[in-house]
């Protein structure tokens, strides 16, 4: 009997366990997190996040995921994000949190080391957008130099706030690259100017004061009304070395506000806007 009584117990425990982390990840033994009380439990219409993943780190894609619903944003744009990653990270979203996402991939490299894959197949690197809404028109640009690793930019059109916009995803050259980074901007921004309406989300490598950012600035503003290229007071900075890097760009759209959220994942922070686009 106290045999029997032992394992009883143990399997209370286990069960206690199971309920408060959550279920296992297949083939990992992994748990997923429960979400605090006051995170949404539907994904936010009128939400966009930008969020370098830093690869390679080391951080699991159960946490990635609960980051991401945390705030449980419309668009999701992802930098340094292998294809395969983005797949099981879209999959714990919904398996764990109910979010439903479609995903659009801009590799711009494959490269084993960072992806994982087989010699002669190597997993793709690059940019990501998860959207609650279906996309269409997807464009994949890689720049003429990519400066020390190919580099290159996502767009896609999707729905925001129940309206349709244009979403660039982009990740410029490494810093002091400045030229390299020049070049690329003036690439961007010659397909953000076709829109009337754009949301650019990204990882720039440059502060905004920094030259090479210009022609982005002269087609866009940044949702946070304190960020621009002349008054820095009071605009956040987004990575662990307290540079403001990550940026959401808008053109013809209004921003409500925005927020940047640290987080032990990656070494640039999570970086969301809620977005206004009726006006």
């Amino acid at each position: 009997m106290a045999g029997r009584r032992r394992w009883l117990l143990a399997g209370a425990l286990i069960a206690a366990g199971t309920t408060l982390l959550g279920p296992s990840v297949p083939g990992g033994g992994l748990f997923a997190r429960a979400l605090p009380a006051d995170a949404p439990r539907e994904v936010v219409p009128h939400r966009v996040m930008t969020w370098n993943l830093c690869n390679p780190c080391g951080a699991r894609n159960v946490d990635r995921a609960r980051e991401i619903a945390l705030y449980a944003p419309q668009v999701v744009a992802l930098q340094e994000a292998c294809v395969s990653d983005v797949e099981r990270i879209r999959d714990h979203l919904r398996r764990y949190y109910g979010l439903d996402y479609h995903a659009a991939y801009g590799p711009v490299l494959r490269h084993r080391g960072r992806c994982g894959g087989t010699p002669w197949t190597p997993g793709g690197y690059g940019q990501a957008i998860l959207s609650a809404a279906p996309m269409t028109d997807r464009a994949v640009v890689e720049y003429p130099d990519g400066g020390s690793e190919d580099r290159g930019y996502l767009a896609v059109t999707t729905t925001v706030d129940g309206r349709s916009v244009r979403v660039f995803t982009t990740h410029l050259a490494q810093r002091r690259q400045e030229g390299v980074r020049a070049r690329q901007a003036e690439v961007l921004a010659a397909a953000i100017a076709r829109y009337d309406r754009a949301v650019v989300l990204g990882d720039f490598n440059a502060v905004p004061a920094a030259p090479e950012l210009a022609p982005v600035w002269s087609l866009a503003a940044d949702a946070d009304s304190r960020c621009r290229p002349s008054s820095l007071d009071g605009c956040p900075t987004t990575t662990d070395w307290r540079a403001r890097f990550d940026y959401v760009f808008l053109r013809g759209v209004t921003a409500l506000g925005q927020r940047v959220r640290p987080t032990s994942h990656s070494d640039h922070d999570v970086l969301y806007a809620d977005l206004d686009l009726s006006r």
